[in-house]
């Protein structure tokens, strides 16, 4: 399937966002989900020995990076914590979403448990709230399907508005659909129309007015609509969060 690694010993991440690349044109794919849908797995299938694991700057919650190609892209796969949401309840939620929206993951990918996959999409809604460029991977389907449950994957796709690519992780099954599809997201073959949810006309009300504001002071390159959902729930980490990239950048 044309994946092969190459080890790289290097301390890939200098801060929480930032990422160290071994090469400038190496495409960055951020691998979330929830606990025990086999994100390890996939992990380990797709960078085989070519991983480097430590701890989040300034967290005792550890990380895995890892690097591998496919056809004429080179890929840095990052290993977020598993977690059920994206609310910052947890230090692990808070570098999760931290990573997907201030580190700019060229993709990211959510693998969930086809087992119980209404559980997980809560975790795929929130993420598709934060960009556009989404794969969801359906894990387990073979155990999925000794339980009688039967998931309609073209349905699946048309209501998210995403590719869903149904996997076997631990047998290496739908692993080729899903590096070709990862391909033709980067080469701008595949478009996203995300499932959003509408909120309370005053609630959007209250969006229009704040994200001016964040555009204002953090430009466009972030997700600003859904830090202005965070700033209305009076949600405290993404106050420190927004604080440490205006520090960083000086803005």
């Amino acid at each position: 399937m044309g994946l092969t690694s190459k080890s790289t010993g290097l301390s890939l991440l200098k801060n929480r966002y930032d990422i160290v690349k071994e090469d400038k044109d190496m495409i960055v794919i951020a691998l979330a989900g929830n606990p025990n849908t086999g994100k390890s797995t996939l992990f380990n299938t797709l960078t085989g020995l070519n991983q480097h694991t430590g701890n989040w700057p300034g967290k005792t919650v550890s990380n895995a990076k890892g690097t591998f190609k496919y056809k004429d892209k080179k890929f840095l796969l990052v290993d977020l914590p598993g977690t059920y949401s994206l609310l910052a309840n947890s230090v692990e939620e808070e570098i999760a979403r931290d990573f997907i929206c201030f580190g700019n993951p060229d993709i990211t990918i959510v693998i969930t448990d086809a087992t119980c996959l209404e559980r997980n999409l809560n975790l795929v809604l929130q993420v598709m709230e934060i960009t556009d460029k989404v794969i969801v991977c359906v894990n387990l389907i073979d155990e999925a399907k000794r339980k009688g449950i039967s998931i309609d994957i073209e349905k699946l796709e048309n209501r998210l508005g995403v590719p869903v690519i149904p996997t076997i992780a631990r047998d290496n099954k739908g692993i080729d659909k899903l590096l070709e599809m990862i391909y033709q997201m980067i080469n701008g073959n595949i478009k996203t129309n995300p499932y959003r949810l509408k909120y309370s006309d005053e609630i959007e009300s209250i969006i229009k007015e704040i994200e001016p504001i964040l555009i204002e002071t953090l430009g466009t390159k972030y997700n600003t609509r859904w830090l202005a959902l965070r700033l209305i729930d009076g949600d405290k980490a993404i106050f420190n969060s927004i604080d440490n990239i205006l520090k960083k950048y000086s803005i």
